[in-house]
């Protein structure tokens, strides 16, 4: 059932953690925010212009997370996981106050921001929630890398193919309908990255406080994580994850299906920035309580044929 009006997180929580590019340590709080408000970061480190707002056109850079910028060249980075949280668990609105210029990593997935936010919950705002309905289908192209988008009256539902040479990743599929009651394996899935590589990041100087901790590290045909993977479509789920979080930069939950082959936060965000563009690719509408009843029937139905 889609939700008719908008949300906010019941109370304040608070994170502590290491940026896995920069290495530094923040706090992070994520407080309720009046209807309307959106999703905006507020950097305390800072006196002066220190807001930046969520919007995939303050995107500065998309090089191995995704970076906000305001006018003022003030930055919060790798808020894609954060965003994600706050997609997963309907939260339009939040003031997120943060003392450094990187969101904290956690353990390289969104699991504790959404546990903690469905541990306290949210409220129910005045204002509808408006949702961006996709009219017509879409496609963007980078090199070997593609994404598409189409019409989905109920939901954001995500077909993502990842390809790679390495024997242990190798080629996933996921598909992702975000409606679904159950996305602990797409929260959980973490962050991963491949040995040979990581030196190569860190000499452009990303990845600082990466580790084993926060980072799936795959080495030739082994996982050097002793735990091993959470969830046996790790890999693409993390990308699922990284996509939602790019999505909600759109300002609105999107109902569109979506298909994704070697997507990144780049791919993202230039899909965005040409999709948008065009205002006959999409509608913003509001959901009336009859038309919500409606499409909750309409999935139960549909559930319960295929199961019978």
């Amino acid at each position: 059932m889609l939700d008719i009006f908008q949300k906010t997180i019941s109370k304040q929580i608070e994170f502590k953690g290491i940026g896995l590019h920069s290495g530094l340590e923040s706090v992070v709080k994520v407080i309720p925010a009046d209807e309307n408000c959106g999703i905006v970061f507020k950097r305390t480190d800072l006196v002066q212009n220190n807001i930046v707002k969520a919007n995939f056109e303050n995107v500065s850079s998309a090089k191995l997370c995704t970076t906000i910028q305001n006018d003022s060249n003030v930055v919060v980075s790798t808020v894609e996981h954060l965003l994600a949280a706050l997609y997963i668990t309907g939260i339009d609105n939040a003031l997120i106050e943060i003392d450094a210029p990187e969101v904290p990593i956690m353990d390289g997935s969104s699991k504790e921001f959404v546990e903690t936010i469905l541990k306290i919950g949210t409220i129910d705002q005045k204002k509808k929630r408006k949702y961006l309905k996709i009219l017509k289908k879409f496609e963007f192209n980078e090199n070997e890398k593609f994404i598409s988008i189409e019409p989905n009256e109920n939901s954001l539902k995500i077909d993502f193919q990842l390809v790679y040479s390495n024997n242990v990743i190798g080629k996933q599929r996921n598909i992702i309908n975000f409606s679904d009651k159950d996305l602990s394996n797409v929260y959980s899935s973490r962050t991963f990255c491949l040995f040979e590589d990581v030196e190569k990041i860190k000499k452009i100087g990303l990845a600082k406080g990466g580790s084993l901790e926060n980072a799936i590290v795959v080495k030739n045909d082994e996982i050097l994580n002793t735990t091993g993977l959470r969830n046996n479509k790790e890999f693409v789920n993390h990308k699922i994850l990284d996509l939602a979080g790019d999505f909600l930069l759109s300002g609105y939950r999107i109902l569109g299906s979506v298909n994704c082959i070697q997507g990144g936060h780049n791919l993202s965000n230039l899909f965005l920035r040409t999709f948008l563009k065009d205002r006959s690719n999409y509608s913003i509408i509001e959901i009336k309580e009859s038309e919500s009843i409606k499409s909750y029937f309409n999935t139960t139905v549909s559930k319960i044929a295929v199961n019978a």
